[in-house]
């Protein structure tokens, strides 16, 4: 079951060039569904219909680019010059590895040694115009031949299993991808009631552009979001609340700053999961956002947005719970199963 994320966590796929992690999506559910297309924004759209007549039209959407950085200039001395794409924390980045271009040019994100460095400098973050990525280039007709502007780039991170967690990046929203895979990847016997559709989309992480196409095609009765969302089980303030913690279960979201949960989803879910004895937790925070923002406001579609926890997003690695992974694959389908009890 985790061999699947492992292989979307190692993918590249920056906002604007998901290439290689829509054929990696699209090659392990073709055998799965009755067909597949994309559009010109490239959303990756699978159809899974039931055979039902008058069956419930549920969508289900995750996206599949990452942050990253992008090429933007390239110095006399063969060092790159790049820019966030997405929301990248910059005072992260100093001395991580990065892969660049399709080739996996590697290289490593360099600034002014701290022997060089003002005391005055030390007091805060090296700002991004500081930094640069060295790939070792002798000069720009090197570098520029290796990696050319326009190029993107990745944190060079490799997916780890160590006891019952798994680091890796981009789980925000790779572990969204896997969860739908696995919950394409019925077998007849346990066909789920519903027609469904899933969408992987682009470029969620610099807005929402690809949902913003989805939410004119697809006119779905239901929309349910999968996603890896921020755990706060981490040090802080006595009174602050995490976000979610890991290690109990999906979050189920009542809102975030671009959409409310349809309160039948909600607690369709949740009945669900108490039915099961499928350990879950409601997300006690309303920052950030998901495709479901969109996808709401432009067709009035019941939503919802279930997540994964996960430690350090946005980040060159983030942690997540196996345990986690597994109870929202439990959840999602069972919920599918038992659809009927929404209507």
């Amino acid at each position: 079951m985790i061999q699947i994320l492992e292989k979307y966590s190692n993918a590249c796929g920056v906002s604007g060039n998901e290439e290689e992690i829509r054929s990696l999506i699209e090659k392990n559910i073709r055998d799965h569904v009755e067909s597949l297309s994309m559009d010109f924004m490239g959303n990756l759209y699978a159809h899974k219909p039931c055979g039902r007549e008058n069956a419930p039209h549920v969508l289900l959407v995750a996206h599949m680019d990452e942050i990253g950085l992008m090429i933007n200039g390239v110095e006399n001395n063969g060092m790159l010059r790049f820019v966030p794409v997405g929301g990248v924390d910059t005072r992260l980045l100093v001395s991580k590895r990065v892969i660049l271009g399709k080739d996996r040019i590697p290289g490593v994100i360099g600034a002014k040694p701290i022997h060089l460095q003002r005391r005055d400098e030390w007091k805060s973050p090296i700002p991004l115009s500081a930094l640069y990525i060295d790939i070792g280039a002798v000069d720009e007709k090197e570098a520029a031949a290796k990696v050319p502007p326009g190029s993107t780039g990745t944190f060079h991170t490799h997916f780890e299993v160590q006891e019952d967690v798994v680091f890796g990046k981009a789980f925000d929203d790779r572990a969204g991808c896997a969860l739908i895979t696995e919950l394409l990847m019925t077998e007849d016997e346990e066909a789920y009631p519903v027609d469904i559709t899933a969408v992987f989309t682009v470029q969620e992480e610099v807005g929402l552009r690809g949902a913003s196409v989805l939410a004119e095609r697809v006119r779905p009765d239901f929309a349910i979001a999968f996603e890896g969302t921020t755990a706060g089980d981490v040090p802080r303030d006595n009174y602050a609340s995490p976000s979610t913690e890991m290690r109990k279960g999906p979050a189920i979201s009542f809102m975030d700053r671009s959409a409310i949960g349809a309160p039948r989803l909600i607690e369709h879910f949740k009945k669900t999961a108490e039915k099961g004895k499928i350990p879950f937790q409601m997300k006690k925070t309303v920052s950030g956002g998901t495709d479901i923002g969109v996808i709401h406001a432009k067709g009035g579609i019941p939503s919802l947005v279930i997540s994964v926890p996960v430690r350090y997003i946005h980040a060159p690695r983030g942690i997540l719970a196996v345990e986690d992974y597994k109870n929202t694959i439990r959840l999602a389908k069972a919920a599918l199963m038992n659809f009927k009890e929404v209507l």
